[in-house]
C-alpha cells in the first residue's frame, strides 16, 4: 500500500488554508490532517499529533514561522509558504525543504511535493522481526524502506540531506536529515563520526592514516583534526 503523507497547514489567513487544501486534494498520496491559524496552535498540534509535512507561513502574529522553526528543530518536513522573499535564507538555515511564494501555483506545489517524496525520511532504528539484525528505516519516493546497518559503508552530509553509501547498492540512498539526528539512530559501536561531514562504519575501514581513511570499496574519507584522537582505538579487520 502506498505511503500517505499527513499534512499540517500553519497560516493565519483562511484563504491560504483553502488554497493549500485544494492543492493537497489533488494528490492521492497527501492527506490534509490538520490546520493551525497561529504558532501556538501549531505547537500544540505538533506536540499532540504526528505529521509528515507541514506547510508553514512566515508572517504570523505572536510566533512567526521562523521562530516556530527555531522552537521546533525536530519538526516534520517543512515547506514554507509565504508572500515575503526576505526570509528564504533563515528558512533554509532551519532545514526547510522548499520556499514557495504566494500565490502558489499547482505546478510549484507539485515540484515541492516531489522533492518531499524524494528526500523525506523517517530515520527509525529498529530490529527486524525474525532476526537481531539492526536496520535503518527511511522513506523514499513515498515508500517505507529499510537498509541493514551492516551494509552501510559511510554516511555523508549534504546540508539538509544525507547520502547513505551502501556496499550492496550502486548508487547512494539520499534522505532528509542531519548527521546529528542520524547519529542517535545508529548508536552502536560500529559507527564513528570522523569529520563534520562523515560518519563511517568502522567495520568497513581497510586502512587508517593521520588525515584519511580508506573504506572497503576503495573510497577515501577525510579525517577532521578534532576527530583524529578517536581513531586510536580502531582495529582494522
Amino acid at each position: 500500500m502506498a505511503f500517505t503523507y499527513r499534512c499540517l497547514i500553519i497560516d493565519d489567513e483562511s484563504p491560504a488554508h483553502k488554497a493549500l487544501i485544494s492543492h493537497i486534494s489533488k494528490f492521492d498520496e497527501l492527506e490534509h490532517s490538520g490546520s493551525a491559524f497561529n504558532g501556538m496552535e501549531a505547537i500544540k498540534l505538533l506536540n499532540e499529533n504526528q505529521y509528515d509535512i507541514i506547510f508553514l507561513d512566515i508572517n504570523m502574529p505572536v510566533i512567526s514561522g521562523v521562530e516556530l522553526m527555531e522552537l521546533q528543530p525536530n519538526r516534520p518536513l517543512t515547506i514554507v509558504t509565504t508572500a515575503y522573499s526576505d526570509f528564504a535564507l533563515s528558512a533554509y538555515q532551519n532545514d526547510a525543504i522548499d520556499y514557495l511564494m504566494k500565490p502558489i501555483s499547482l505546478e510549484k506545489f507539485s515540484k515541492a511535493i516531489e522533492k518531499a517524496k524524494t528526500y523525506y525520511s523517517g530515520n527509525t532504528l529498529k530490529k527486524e522481526t525474525n532476526s537481531n539484525e539492526k536496520v535503518l528505516s527511511y522513506r523514499s519516493n513515498g515508500q517505507l524502506l529499510e537498509t541493514p546497518l551492516a551494509d552501510i559503508l559511510y554516511i555523508e552530509s549534504l546540508g539538509n540531506y544525507m547520502k547513505l553509501h551502501n556496499c550492496k547498492l550502486k548508487s547512494p540512498i539520499i534522505i532528509y536529515g542531519s548527521l546529528a539526528s542520524i547519529s542517535t539512530e545508529i548508536d552502536c559501536s560500529n559507527f564513528l563520526q570522523v569529520h563534520r561531514s562523515y560518519i563511517v562504519n568502522t567495520a568497513k575501514i581497510t586502512s587508517v592514516t593521520f588525515k584519511n581513511l580508506t573504506m572497503s570499496n576503495g573510497e577515501i574519507i577525510p579525517v577532521g583534526r578534532k576527530y583524529q584522537i578517536l581513531l586510536d582505538n580502531i582495529s582494522i579487520r
